[in-house]
Order: structure tokens, then sequence, then C-alpha cells
């Protein structure tokens, strides 16, 4: 299979994350990381380019992980039984980040990475990063370079079954690859802002909650 981050035309990479699982998405983001013994800036030291290169790149693990084969399946599990299914949790992040919401994006990210998905802690190491919190980054760096996480058992996974439409990921990769700010079609945008709001948190602000026929409702109104 083609490598995701490997291609410079936005067909080519349009083509080859419209294909991806779960297992290509951990590679790709394993190859992305820098060597460990690089020693990083400070938030003051580090330049801006650094902070856009880690917005641009979040943008991107956002779409892809919205794009997985496997996302709908991972979604429902964790609206079934949130403390069991961590990558439904990390699914659940990636879509409030393409919402706007990205002080809820980094809880939900959190609460995976906790249930030991290291692909929500790379996720942290790049929000904290586009914050110029240098520090915060290299801890869930460090995190992500933990054992691999397991990935659902392929009999749990309809393929044929995506959580948004081709035209939605073809949308999401064209506005990604020309530098745009990913962001959802307007009516999934409104499923998602339509969700309960849980708390006000001190540190995260309002955080969306997963609700039942989240995933039925993102599917029917992006057709």
């Amino acid at each position: 299979m083609p490598h995701p981050f490997s291609h410079d035309s936005h067909a080519d990479v349009i083509e080859a994350v419209l294909a991806t699982d779960a297992r290509t998405l951990a590679g790709a983001f394993e190859s992305r990381r820098r060597p460990a013994g690089r020693r990083g800036r400070t938030a003051r030291e580090a330049p801006a380019g650094a902070r856009d290169e880690a917005t641009h790149e979040l943008d991107l693990a956002g779409v892809l992980v919205i794009s997985a084969a496997e996302a709908a399946a991972s979604l429902d599990r964790f609206v079934d039984d949130p403390g069991i299914e961590p990558e439904g949790a990390l699914v659940f992040a990636c879509l409030l980040h393409v919402t706007g919401h990205t002080g809820a994006a980094d809880f939900w990210w959190q609460f995976a990475a906790g249930g030991g998905s290291r692909t929500a802690a790379y996720c942290l190491c790049l929000s904290h990063r586009r914050k110029g919190r240098f520090h915060d980054a290299a801890f869930w760096r460090a995190q992500a370079a933990h054992a691999p996480e397991e990935p659902p058992p392929a009999s749990r996974v309809d393929s044929r079954r995506r959580l948004l439409s081709e035209t939605a990921r073809h949308e999401l990769l064209l506005q990604w690859h020309r530098g745009l700010t990913p962001h959802l079609p307007a009516a999934l945008e409104s499923v998602i802002n339509r969700l309960t709001v849980d708390s006000d948190d001190a540190d995260f602000g309002e955080i969306p909650q997963p609700a039942p026929g989240l995933v039925e409702r993102l599917s029917r109104d992006g057709r």
C-alpha cells in the first residue's frame, strides 16, 4: 500500500489516505516522529514555523483518523461504552478537532491516550507543540513511543461502513493539501455542535459528549 505521506500531488495523497487503515496510520505517524536524540527548543526559542508545522500535521492526523476504515465501528463502540474504547475516543477527539472544538479535542485525546492509544498521545504532542508548550509536547511524544497499540480484530471492522462519505473525505484532504484548515461540511458540523455539553472545564472548556446514534447521523447527513 502506498505511504500516505510520500506523495506530492493531492490526487495521490487522497488515493493513499482513503485506502488506509489503523495499522498504516500508526506507521505513518511513527515515521514522522523526529529522532529521539534531537534536542528540542524551548517555547521561547522555537520559531513560529515549528508551531505552524505542528498545526498542519495535527490537522492531517485528524483527517486520517476519521477517514480510516474502522472509524465508524470504533466510534460506535465508544458511544456504547467509553470506558473500554480508547480508539473510539480518538475518533471522537478528531471529529471535535476538525469542528473547531480544540480544547475538548485535547480532553478526549488525553482520555484515549490514558487508555493506551499511541496515536492520541501523538496528537497531544502536536497539539501542545502548536501552542508552544514544548515541555508538555515532549512528554506526550514519549508516551506515543511506548509499546504499539493493538488494532481491533479484523472481524470487528466493516470496511464498507464509513464514518464520512467519500466526498467528505476527499474534501477534507483537498483542504489540507491546499494549506487550509480542514473542516467538516456544515451539516456534519451541526451534528457535532448539537451534542450535549457535560461541563465547562477549567482546563479544556466546554466538552461535548458522545451520544447514541452519532455515527448514524454523521453517515446520513454526510450523504
